[in-house]
């Protein structure tokens, strides 16, 4: 029997099964810290993921809730994914993620942007993430707005 066709009674197991490819996790990263909405935005991280799996992903998340699709009915071009509130809580997990990593990361190969989020995280990460989610939440405000008024001209 498939992981998918049993119930998932385990917190952590019905985690991993949500957000258990890093992909995911790297979709929803670009998202929330980085504000990209566009196919070819998350087509353009440094990780390269490819079209297929990038296809692939967004549909899974949406599927799953995680994110959303602001304007369905624009062309292939325009089409832009938000994250809902569900895909909005795993800031915390990317944030722990993050902290569980950056200290077997030689400081040598990181860049000064890196340096400085690695800073303000360990310096006080309860902080960084409210700034982070404030962040998002202002940016995603402006964009519905924006999409609600070119659906009101």
């Amino acid at each position: 029997m498939a992981l998918k066709d049993i119930e998932l009674t385990c917190a952590i197991a019905k985690s991993t099964y949500l957000l258990g490819d890093h992909w995911s996790l790297l979709i929803l990263r670009d998202m929330l810290l980085h504000h990209k909405t566009r196919f070819k935005e998350f087509l353009n991280s440094k990780e390269k993921i490819a079209t297929n799996i990038l296809t692939n992903r967004l549909k899974t998340l949406t599927d799953k809730g995680l994110i959303t699709l602001l304007n369905p009915n624009s062309t292939k071009k325009n089409k832009q994914y938000i994250a809902t509130e569900k895909g909005i809580s795993t800031l915390t997990i990317i944030i722990e993620l993050y902290l569980f990593s950056i200290m077997d990361i030689d400081e040598s190969i990181l860049n000064e942007d890196q340096l400085k989020i690695k800073e303000n995280i360990l310096g006080n990460r309860k902080a960084f993430q409210n700034s982070k989610l404030k962040n998002y939440l202002n940016f995603k405000e402006k964009l519905l707005n924006e999409v609600n008024q070119a659906i009101e001209v």
